[in-house]
């Protein structure tokens, strides 16, 4: 039975710190670290573990953040499980935890971003969760010490996650493609990154991802076709 609970004490907190190493392979330098944790309870963030009894399994950290305008949201920077407990679900738990908090609080935006080489994640972010994207960042994060990176520069698409509206059925204009295998590549990032870039700006947005045998793809729609 795996609980999802909200961390405070500080072994907690320096659990979900050393987690990283395990779940990432982080160095030193690219660790979250505790005092991040300990300010985002403080200032209206959320710190969220799932434990199987005693141990910390996984882990999820979001801060507070203001939009042009005065719109508050919340920022995911993190969230990871670790190995023996993946495709349990237990991401999910930590999500709709992260929903009713924000929800609670008033907020009804929460973003955060993911690796778009990862299908896995993008699946997960746009398809069970309902999240779209309309940003593309290249190299957000600089170089990372993470061997899952593989030394490639750390991409990330934006996932907005809207908690208090639902996708409606629109019109899909374009995809883009990415293999299962051999995407962790400069190429196929490169190719990727041109195409998301000039969707963008073209005014499209993300909003469907599909599983094929071979291929996952991001659909995209008109965004004056959103509602």
């Amino acid at each position: 039975m795996i609980e999802i609970r909200e961390l405070v004490e500080q072994p907690d907190l320096v659990t979900a710190v050393n987690l990283q190493r395990e779940i990432w392979g982080f160095s030193d330098l690219d660790l979250l670290p505790v005092r991040l944790f300990v300010v985002a309870t403080k200032i209206g963030g959320q710190v969220l573990g799932a434990f199987d009894g005693p141990r910390m399994v996984g882990f999820l950290i979001s801060i507070p953040g203001v939009k042009p305008g005065g719109r508050a949201f919340l920022h995911s920077q993190m969230m990871g499980v670790v190995d023996g407990y993946r495709d349990a679900g237990i991401g999910r738990m930590l999500k709709l935890r992260q929903r009713e908090l924000a929800l609670e609080l008033g907020v009804n935006l929460i973003e955060w971003t993911f690796d778009p080489l990862e299908l896995k994640n993008a699946y997960f972010n746009i398809e069970r969760l309902g999240a779209v994207v309309t940003r593309y960042v290249p190299n957000q994060y600089g170089n990372s010490s993470s061997k899952l990176h593989a030394g490639l520069p750390t991409d990330r698409c934006v996932a907005e996650w809207f908690l208090d509206k639902q996708k409606v059925p629109v019109d899909i204009v374009a995809r883009i493609e990415v293999p299962y295998e051999g995407a962790r590549t400069r190429e196929v990032q490169s190719r990727i990154r041109e195409e998301f870039l000039a969707h963008f700006r073209a005014g499209r947005s993300v909003v469907r991802f599909e599983r094929g045998e071979t291929h996952g793809a991001y659909l995209l729609a008109d965004q004056d076709g959103l509602v």
